[in-house]
């Protein structure tokens, strides 16, 4: 089959990841199996959706490789049912038939890739670990996400209104003005909650609140 290479170093796509295979074929999951073991990735197989979705799930990335056509429950019922419990996991269609409408309502609908029997190894290892990686992203975007709103929520009410006026452009004697108190205790304040958001500068502090969707609501125009 020739000599397989993975489209990112081994151990970047091969880290505390696993790929699942589901595939009525037991020829095809044996030999995606060995494919992946090949470069070190975690493989989980299942011979039909159903008995995928009652495996746990551990929380790290994964991909999964799932046949178009299986009986009872189709991949494309796979892909519905995943999103409708809203798991974001990226997935690669196989397909034996090239089903041109199969492969746009599967992408439509979120996959990444599609690849007809029969694809080449290279094929395979590329699209997969194109989605370990982009899984990674995705679990790193929300762990980021998560800690910046629990940093966000151990601030005091009086933190989070300056937060949303230091972010939306204000200087500290422009704060203590609109909110009635000194600027001494603004600078206080808002010590308190950079240190508390973990921000290393005002424009990290501008991204985060960005990111959280934290604004001046007052309405008010910055003269």
């Amino acid at each position: 089959m020739g000599q397989i290479s993975p489209t990112t170093s081994p151990a970047a796509a091969a880290e505390e990841s696993i790929v699942y295979v589901i595939d009525d074929d037991r020829l095809m999951l044996g030999a995606l199996s060995t494919l992946f073991r090949s470069i070190e990735l975690g493989v989980r197989t299942f011979s039909t959706a159903t008995e995928f979705l009652q495996h746990a799930l551990p929380a790290l990335p994964s991909c999964l490789v799932l046949d178009i056509r299986m009986p009872r429950m189709s991949g494309l019922d796979l892909q519905a049912e995943l999103g409708r419990l809203g798991i974001n996991m990226p997935i690669i269609f196989i397909t034996g038939h090239g089903d041109i409408s199969m492969s746009v309502s599967a992408m439509k609908a979120g996959a990444v890739d599609f690849l007809t029997k029969p694809f080449r190894d290279q094929e395979m290892v590329d699209a997969v670990t194109a989605a370990l990686q982009r899984d990674l992203r995705r679990r790193s975007e929300e762990k980021f996400h998560s800690e910046m709103q629990a940093r966000f929520a151990s601030l005091t009410r009086r933190e989070r209104q300056i937060m949303g006026f230091v972010t939306s452009g204000l200087m500290n004697k422009q704060v203590a003005a609109r909110i009635g108190i000194s600027e001494p205790t603004v600078k206080i304040h808002r010590g308190n909650l950079v240190r508390k958001m973990h921000a290393r500068s005002l424009a990290e502090l501008v991204l985060i609140a960005e990111r959280l969707g934290v604004r001046d609501t007052t309405g008010s125009s910055h003269d």
